[in-house]
């Protein structure tokens, strides 16, 4: 069975394309993708597949049945229309081949996807081909209409072969017609790799890229492009993306699963789909804003002319707004948060009026109280219920249990859905980090809400990368911490390359402890290493840049959302913090803070805690288990 993107065909597809779409779901090797309708620089294929023995092959699929083709020729056709108009249509060959020549040409810059020597110099590795598809032709038809005189029957699929339910389909012919449908027919020596597989899904689809590396490249007098590093988000991912729904939408997810990742090419979405839309992204903390906001603009600004000679379009993102909570209530609504319940009663009143969005998108949101959700909902439009919410318990630092439906009116039963692989940590991290959660956690494993309403804490299912294990630095005193933290840092950033910008401090220091950061801050500036305290005071938190080339300083709090290559959790002998009325946060804030690790994770301490005394338990004795 292939893979399809999205999972399941939308309810305005033609009765045909369903045909077309379950057969070849079905039908296809697993190994294969099948893209319906997908975006690929502004034209839309109706269908595209991409095979690791096949290639990619684009389909057009059309309904016309024996009494509305009309004229034929080579470039256009004649149709009647269903008011019986004759009208004249490019030839959905010309349009099949014209897609696949885009895709091809688009392929071409990338220097690891063609031939740099012998016959076929600068010509793609694989074969691109291209066809139509005729549902409700069967051959026979296709024959007294005379259309096998202008299509070679070598591009065409008709009714009979690609129904299961017609008596003459055949998987083996079916799949036997796909291979012929190419321009330059050639079998692949060697099936292409995961790597060149990436490498295609990245080129065509932008909505799912998450980095890489470009880097122009001069070939003999030709300019061809070389893509390091490509990141994109997975299949599934991708899926869950592009076919989250409407109306109430709800995902869980563990830590460095994509969640926000997902949040943000949704928004992109929507904003494509509906230009119109009023469009409103939340969050809790400011510094998880400032992220989010570089990672929907990122989403908008992805630079198309590096594979296709179209211009670059300057994005309209005024329809978006991005805020933390706090932020926005006292923005749209000029209230703070002890005002939010009052203020649901006059708006259910009616003593009250409140701006309206099209679509609302919550990221962390195990963070809002039952009452922040209940007035989000007031201010969602009733006819689009476009709401996506994202959360993992495990992270719920704050505590704001409720009932969705009780407390909030927001239903999601039956509307939600899991991401349980970690794709943002190694599995030394996964591991230490949720054995560390797993032990700390009280024995029910769930958080009860109400009798009908029980969710679960997810636990990682895997993840796809190694690296070191964790590291564990017991230190007589904090002035030794910070030296040890500071040959980390320079060893990092020039003998492994790492850019500052991708280090992290996370502390638990909380008011007149302070002063563990002015020793940090003044380590840096004798080593002349560049640093910004992201928490220091509101400004900076709300002017927090992520690219920014300096190691952030950061408090665990204020931490969620974030990721960096190399993370330091100084002085964790403060944790579990004993002025914290609430004692559940600590567990949680600490996996936080270690799973916002990519690469590198360092855990400090100078002092005696429950904490650094399971990190003495489990240093160098247990061991790390491998995901995958």
């Amino acid at each position: 069975m292939a893979i399809t993107l999205p999972e399941n065909i939308k309810s305005t597809a033609t009765a045909g394309e369903r045909i077309l779409f379950r057969t070849l779901k079905e039908y296809l090797p697993e190994e294969y993708i099948v893209h319906y309708e997908p975006n690929i620089n502004g034209f839309r294929p109706d269908f595209v597949i991409i095979g690791p023995d096949l290639g990619v092959l684009v389909l057009e699929v059309k309904d016309y049945t024996k009494n509305t083709i009309r004229e034929l020729n080579d470039n256009t056709w004649g149709i009647l229309n269903s008011s019986g108009d004759l009208h004249r249509v490019k030839s959905p060959l010309v349009q099949s081949r014209e897609y696949a020549f885009k895709i091809k040409e688009m392929l071409e810059k990338d220097i690891d996807l063609i031939n740099t020597e012998g016959k076929y110099q600068f010509k793609l590795k694989f074969p691109y081909g291209y066809g139509v598809v005729f549902t409700r032709l069967h051959e026979e038809q296709l024959f007294k209409n005379k259309v096998y005189e202008v299509i070679d029957p070598h591009f065409i699929l008709s009714r009979d072969q690609i129904d299961p339910d017609n008596d003459h389909f055949d998987p083996e012919i079916l799949i036997e017609k796909l291979f012929d449908m190419f321009h330059v027919p050639f079998k692949l020596n060697t099936p292409l790799s995961s790597d060149e597989l990436e490498r295609i899904r990245y080129h065509l689809y932008k909505e799912i890229r998450v980095g890489a590396d470009v880097e122009p490249v001069p070939y003999q007098a030709k300019l061809l492009l070389s893509f390091r590093n490509i990141k994109t988000m997975d299949l599934h991912q991708e899926n869950l993306a592009k076919q989250i729904g409407d109306k109430h939408r709800l995902i869980r997810g563990v830590a460095g699963s994509g969640k926000t990742l997902i949040l943000a090419t949704r928004a992109k979405m929507l904003a494509e789909q509906h230009p119109e839309w009023k469009i409103l992204i939340l969050c809790y903390n400011a510094a998880l804003k400032q992220n989010i906001k570089q990672m929907v603009h990122s989403k908008f600004t992805e630079s198309s002319e590096v594979l296709t000679s179209e211009p670059k379009q300057t994005p309209n993102l005024k329809n978006i707004q991005i805020l933390n909570f706090h932020q926005w209530i006292k923005k749209d609504h000029g209230i703070t948060d002890i005002e939010i319940e009052t203020y649901i009663e006059k708006i259910e009143n009616d003593a009250s009026t409140v701006t309206k969005y099209d679509a609302i998108l919550i990221d962390e949101g195990q963070d809002f109280k039952g009452s922040w959700l209940h007035l989000i909902n007031l201010c969602l439009d009733q006819e689009t219920q476009s709401l996506l919410l994202v959360e993992d318990r495990a992270q719920n630092i704050y505590r704001k249990n409720r009932s969705y439906v009780k407390d909030t009116g927001l239903d999601f039963r039956g509307r939600s859905r899991i991401l349980n692989i970690n794709y943002r940590n190694t599995s030394q991290i996964v591991t230490f980090a949720w054995k560390f959660y797993d032990s700390h956690r009280a024995l029910d494993h769930k958080l009860k809400q109400e009798q009908t309403e029980t969710i679960e804490i997810i636990p990682p299912k895997k993840t796809k990368r190694q690296g070191p294990e964790v590291e564990i630095l017991g230190c007589s005193t904090f002035k030794e911490e910070i030296e040890e933290v500071i040959k980390q840092i320079l060893n990092q950033h020039f003998e492994k390359n790492v850019p500052y910008s991708e280090m992290a401090i996370l502390y638990r220091i909380q008011g007149k402890s302070s002063q563990y950061i002015s020793a940090i801050q003044d380590a840096f500036k004798e080593r002349n290493i560049p640093y910004n305290w992201i928490t220091e005071n509101r400004a900076t938190k709300h002017n927090f840049n992520p690219k920014e080339e300096t190691v952030k300083i950061c408090s665990l709090d204020s931490s969620k959302g974030l990721d960096f290559h190399t993370v330091f959790i100084v002085k964790a002998d403060l944790m579990p913090y004993k002025f914290e009325k609430n004692q559940d946060k600590e567990v949680p804030l600490m996996y936080i803070g270690m799973t916002r690790a990519k690469e590198y994770l360092s855990i400090s301490y100078s002092g005696v805690s429950s904490f650094t005394q399971y990190f003495e338990d489990v240093e160098g004795k247990e061991p790390i288990l491998d995901y995958k």
